[in-house]
């Protein structure tokens, strides 16, 4: 359950670059599960880097549920927290942000690309209350930029993207992306195959 209050407050916050709740979505648009995916070993490795430096963002979490309620409140979370990192973050590949390929990592400077932005996205809903087993990370396709990370939502009413290119949050199907390899529902470390891929796919730095 999203933590009392926590809708208000972000509405507030989200008042300030977007002119207020009223500009957020009334109602979420209808959408699918996800496919389970299949379990594999290979992990991205920027992901592996990034949970040895953030140990609290990758713990294991035994009976925890990988789906929330979507309700009017949680829509509001999602919405105004997937408005507000997008509007925080401006984008900066890994090379010359960090000169190195492939960190991901929440941003203290407010710079970063895909990967960071949903990462961010990440650790703002679990402290607003929502299960991580629910809010995992995926890899994609999209047809004009190559790999890309998002993040995805696991509710009882389908699965929702969360994307720094979009403020309109979507059905993971009314993407347009070739889906690659997501978080699984097991565990924070878990990730499973989407389609048939090569074993360590890295999120493009140019988004």
């Amino acid at each position: 359950m999203v933590r009392a209050g926590m809708a208000i407050c972000l509405c507030l916050a989200v008042a300030l670059v977007s002119g207020g709740c009223e500009s957020l979505p009334a109602t979420p648009p209808v959408a699918s599960a996800m496919p389970t995916g299949n379990p594999q070993m290979d992990k991205p490795p920027g992901f592996v880097s990034f949970c040895l430096r953030f140990q609290d963002q990758c713990p294991e979490v035994p009976g925890s549920s990988s789906q929330i309620a979507l309700t009017d409140g949680t829509w509001i979370v999602l919405n105004a927290i997937n408005l507000q990192v997008n509007r925080s973050i401006r984008p900066l590949d890994d090379m010359q942000h960090f000169g190195r390929p492939e960190y991901w990592t929440i941003p203290d400077d407010g710079y970063g690309n895909c990967h960071d932005y949903a990462l961010t996205k990440r650790k703002m809903l679990a402290e607003a209350g929502l299960p991580l087993l629910a809010l995992r990370i995926a890899i994609v396709s999209t047809p004009y930029n190559g790999r890309h990370a998002i993040l995805t939502v696991a509710t009882d009413k389908g699965d929702y993207v969360l994307d720094n290119l979009t403020d309109d949050i979507r059905s993971w199907d009314q993407t347009g992306y070739d889906w690659i390899m997501r978080q699984g529902d097991k565990s924070t470390w878990q990730w499973v195959s989407l389609q048939q891929a090569p074993p360590a796919v890295l999120a493009d730095n140019r988004h």
